[in-house]
């Protein structure tokens, strides 16, 4: 077993997508949420569903469906929002991670975790930490910060400005009320 294989033991948020088993470190997961409102960002990559609003932070989010090359589905109601924080060019930052659903949080030691197969997959296999296995199932466990190139996270992040950096904007438009 590796070296990096072993540092991926730990716990793992685990989600659906086309119906296979995928795995994030929870370290990396900042919360669930059910699925809202999502703003589209027009000239955007396909798979960038577009921004929602996070506690007055607007949030990109990636459907992963799409990122990985698999089949488009609608949502339903079990559809959810993964909000991961990544490091990004200008530092860490949250962004959304479309799933078919959550299933649960998993420990899995590093006895249970196996080197990702060299093969084709939709999924870039540098995106691939590892394969989870319990009894007969088997989970992927993706790298969150390997799922973007630096040049699609330049093209997502979008800035959470500081305290000190906010602008304040007056309305440029006055409305006049009309008398009947």
């Amino acid at each position: 077993m590796s070296e990096n294989v072993k540092h991926t033991a730990g716990q793992y948020l685990t989600f659906t997508l086309a119906g296979e088993v995928f795995a994030l470190d929870i370290t990396a997961v900042k919360e669930v949420l059910e699925l809202t409102a999502i703003t589209r960002i027009p000239r955007m990559p396909d798979y960038l569903r577009g921004v929602i609003n996070l506690r007055g932070q607007g949030v990109p989010v990636i459907d992963l469906r799409r990122k990985f090359g698999l089949e488009c589905a609608k949502d339903s109601v079990n559809t959810c929002i993964i909000i991961v924080e990544v490091d990004g060019p200008e530092g860490r930052f949250n962004m959304g991670a479309l799933a078919d659903s959550v299933r649960e949080v998993l420990e899995i030691g590093a006895d249970e975790i196996m080197p990702a197969p060299k093969m084709d997959s939709a999924v870039k296999m540098d995106c691939i930490e590892g394969i989870g296995q319990q009894g007969d199932s088997f989970t992927i466990i993706l790298k969150a910060e390997r799922i973007f190139s630096g040049e699609e996270l330049e093209q997502v992040q979008v800035p959470t400005p500081s305290v000190a950096e906010k602008i304040v904007i007056e309305p440029a438009v006055r409305v006049r009320q009309v008398q009947p």
